[in-house]
């Protein structure tokens, strides 16, 4: 009996963090995307005029710290003259932006 409810826990446990990884992906391909592009490369139109950072270059992911990206994304980002670079998406929840920092950094080849 206590081997089929530890079975059951952790099977939920990994149903949850598929969803998770799932609603990562979603929000990435809904909030990010346009920007960011799919793969993370920000070769799209919008991302080369912004500036965006390639996320699939090392250099990149080294260059900056979870903390950073976690309130870049709740606060979004302007440049030193006040210009909007990237908008807030305060409303994702803390853990949204968690789990949206973490598909960040899967995207690195």
């Amino acid at each position: 009996m206590k081997k089929i409810i530890l079975l059951a826990a952790m099977f939920g446990l990994v149903a949850t963090l598929s969803t998770k990884g799932a609603d990562a992906k979603e929000n990435w391909s809904t909030q990010c995307a346009k920007c960011h592009g799919a793969d993370g490369k920000s070769d799209t139109k919008i991302g080369a005029k912004l500036g965006a950072k390639d996320f699939t270059d090392p250099k990149v992911q080294a260059g900056f710290k979870d903390e950073e990206a976690f309130t870049t994304i709740k606060q979004g980002k302007k440049d030193k003259d006040g210009k909007t670079l990237m908008k807030a998406f305060d409303t994702l929840s803390d853990d949204e932006i968690k789990a949206l920092v973490a598909y960040v950094r899967g995207l690195q080849k």
